[in-house]
């Protein structure tokens, strides 16, 4: 590989901040905040949306449209019927 041109790969922890899951991987990404991690050591902190723990596929637990199709929510938009 040619010196120089390519990004510093480290530890950090990833935050899920919709279900405050936690875990430390490798990665190219940085941030300014860190936390202490299980080990002892301090690592920088990605928050991310979505992880394994809280995405559908992996949890099983898919969002249903309760609201129905197009004309059932026009409906209840419209106070109709």
């Amino acid at each position: 590989m040619k010196a120089g041109i390519h990004p510093e790969y480290k530890k950090v922890v990833f935050l899920d901040t919709s279900s405050d899951y936690k875990f430390l991987s490798g990665s190219t990404k940085s941030s300014d905040e860190t936390i202490e991690w299980e080990d002892g050591n301090t690592y920088p902190l990605i928050r991310v949306e979505i992880s394994s723990d809280s995405h559908p596929f992996y949890t099983g637990k898919q969002k249903a449209d309760k609201a129905g199709g197009r004309v059932d929510r026009f409906k209840k938009k419209y106070n109709l019927s």
